[in-house]
């Protein structure tokens, strides 16, 4: 006799019990059921069995009757992602579906995933007092799956919609006065990484920037530095990558002293560089030829010198956002500063640095004051 794939069963007035047959447990062998309770009339009842049924066929396109969203998301990885985004970002991808999304909901169908199921893994990470950042992220990494899963036919409809997300609280830019940035640069001209430091410093890149510069990037005669590439490592891999976006790519002009301070550095670099013909070219490395790793430079190097120069505890990265805030401070065009930073837009610049716009204003109104009021009497 077969077994009916589908059932609708009465459990009040306008209370409905659906029940849909998944197969057997492949350990088990024992019969798995999806069974939810629909409130409303039997018609919408029906609609929502009908529907199950059409996700639960759709489901065998992967591997058999019962696709996991653990196995989902392997194939998902696997075929979707790595071949189309940077290393780092592939890590980061794994990594956040590890910790976060795969302990909590990697054993359910795929096709029978609620948006309830996902909102409880969510209030999860909420409960373990992780920011709304990571949760966002983390939303944002199984949404793409999702919706991927929706492009091969997978699912009908994305039980990641509907889903509450925290707020996220605006975190308050950390950045260097004009005098803090003065005592760091003097207290970092003593360690062997000045010139790193006054190159991030003064040009706003991002640390993977700065740290896969070659020397066959820069522009003696001009005194410019092209940013073409980033620096991570990967699985124990150093490799060399494209730079975050296309806009990214971008020619940087050098302060006078800081292309000095590269003159000497190239001037005293020592035999280690050529030991390693692939990263012979880089400018920045350890004292053994060797890639810079951005965490061991932080550790040994940056932190240190904040703790000796009596400034306060910021990260590396924001350094970036130290060099942009005293651009604008100082009157250098926004678009100007834009395309230094390698932001899509002059918009997104001010709206990053809108810290920086009432001393922007205060200056501007001077300046129109002085314009106008030049030679007049009131």
């Amino acid at each position: 006799m077969s077994r009916k794939v589908g059932q609708i069963i009465a459990r009040g007035e306008r209370r409905w019990l659906v029940r849909v047959y998944l197969g057997r447990d492949r350990e088990t062998r024992k019969r798995t059921y999806h069974n939810r309770t629909i409130y409303g009339s039997l018609r919408y009842a029906q609609a929502y069995l009908t529907r199950r049924l059409h996700e639960r066929d759709l489901s065998r396109g992967v591997e058999g009757l019962q696709v996991t969203v653990d196995e989902f998301l392997d194939h998902w990885l696997k075929t979707a992602v790595k071949p189309k985004v940077r290393g780092k970002t592939y890590s980061d991808y794994v990594a956040m579906l590890r910790r976060y999304i795969r302990p909590a909901i990697g054993v359910r169908i795929l096709a029978s995933l609620s948006p309830l199921e996902i909102q409880a893994a969510y209030q999860v990470m909420i409960d373990r007092k992780l920011s709304a950042r990571t949760v966002r992220y983390a939303h944002a990494v199984l949404r793409a799956a999702i919706r991927q899963a929706i492009r091969w036919q997978l699912l009908l409809n994305d039980p990641t919609q509907g889903v509450e997300l925290p707020r996220e609280q605006c975190r308050e830019m950390s950045v260097l006065t004009t005098e803090q940035a003065r005592s760091f640069l003097r207290t970092a001209s003593h360690s062997p990484q000045a010139c790193l430091f006054a190159v991030a410093l003064t040009t706003g890149m991002r640390p993977s920037e700065y740290l896969g510069l070659c020397w066959r990037d820069i522009d003696w005669d001009r005194g410019t530095i092209s940013v073409v590439r980033t620096l991570h490592r990967n699985e124990g891999q150093w490799t060399f990558a494209d730079t975050k976006r296309v806009r990214s790519r971008r020619v940087v002009k050098l302060q006078v002293w800081v292309l000095d301070l590269l003159r000497k550095l190239k001037g005293g670099a020592n035999e280690a560089r050529a030991c390693n013909s692939v990263f012979a070219d880089l400018i920045f490395t350890t004292a053994r030829g060797e890639p810079i790793n951005e965490e061991y430079l932080v550790k040994k190097h940056f932190k240190p010198l904040l703790r000796e120069a009596g400034l306060p505890n910021i990260r590396l990265y924001d350094l970036r956002h130290t060099s942009a805030t005293l651009a604008l401070t100082v009157g250098v065009a926004p678009k100007v500063v834009s395309e230094q930073l390698g932001h899509a837009s002059a918009a997104f610049t001010l709206d990053t640095y809108s810290h920086v716009l009432p001393h922007m204003q205060d200056e501007a109104a001077s300046k129109m004051e002085a314009a106008l009021l030049n030679g007049l009497s009131f």
